[in-house]
């Protein structure tokens, strides 16, 4: 008789330090409850958060593995035993949603090829959550990542991303590294038209929030405090 698979959950975390009723479902709270296996971005963060879910909790009788741009790919493997022996696992971000714009992809990937069922959990995604609120086209966009920290490679890939604003109406949705956010928005001010709208979207659901669309040429000398901020950037129209 074939053994059955644990499931990986997909769980989300809150963007900003808020209560967790602000953002999650209860429901999230009673699926990771019974959870003895954690692959987690950080072990310290991770264990922050799962008290936070529950205080009766025993930390110390879980199971984590580390997942992140340290992580040897050879070891990968292994981290999904226990859901192949039929236990349930949970797959936790820093922040937000798992697996986007995450290292956790590259084990949703391997269960996936294993066929391992994964159930993503409800939860926050900055990148959602600012194309919602931008105003920009919600029914095609791209989400781009980071773009190339060479200054020329960067111009030309804002340069791609207005065109394809232009002749397809297309959302550009990108991020950059939080300590380089004020010179990103110096950047496109320099290489995009000033009638290119732009909305910075900074520490969203914190009472710091930022969610603001202009036009390029009205950020212009305008820069918020974003320096060392997480905050999404996208382009439109």
């Amino acid at each position: 008789m074939s053994q059955t698979l644990g499931t990986l959950y997909l769980i989300p975390v809150p963007l900003a330090e808020v209560e967790h009723a602000t953002c999650l479902p209860e429901y999230n709270a009673s699926v990771i409850r019974p959870i003895r296996h954690f692959i987690v971005e950080n072990v310290r963060s991770a264990r922050r958060f799962l008290r936070a879910v529950d205080r009766s909790m025993d930390i110390d009788a879980l199971t984590f593995y580390e997942l992140n741009k340290h992580t040897d790919p050879s070891v990968l493997s292994t981290y999904l035993a226990p859901a192949l022996s039929g236990e349930p696992m949970g797959v936790i971000s820093e922040a937000g949603c798992p697996a986007v714009a995450d290292p956790g992809a590259d084990v949703v990937a391997l269960a996936q090829r294993r066929g391992i069922p994964v159930v993503p959990l409800v939860g926050p995604s900055s990148i959602l959550m600012a194309l919602m609120g931008s105003g920009f086209n919600g029914q095609r966009f791209a989400f781009c990542g980071y773009l190339p920290i060479d200054e020329g490679e960067r111009q030309h890939a804002l340069r791609a991303m207005e065109q394809r604003i232009r002749t397809l109406g297309e959302t550009q949705i990108f991020i950059e590294t939080p300590y380089r956010n004020v010179q990103l928005v110096e950047q496109i001010a320099k290489v995009c038209s000033p009638d290119t709208l732009l909305c910075i979207a900074s520490a969203l659901t914190s009472p710091d929030a930022l969610l603001q669309t202009k036009k390029v040429a009205a950020w212009r000398g305008n820069i918020p405090n974003i320096h060392k901020v997480p905050t999404i950037f996208l382009l439109g129209r």
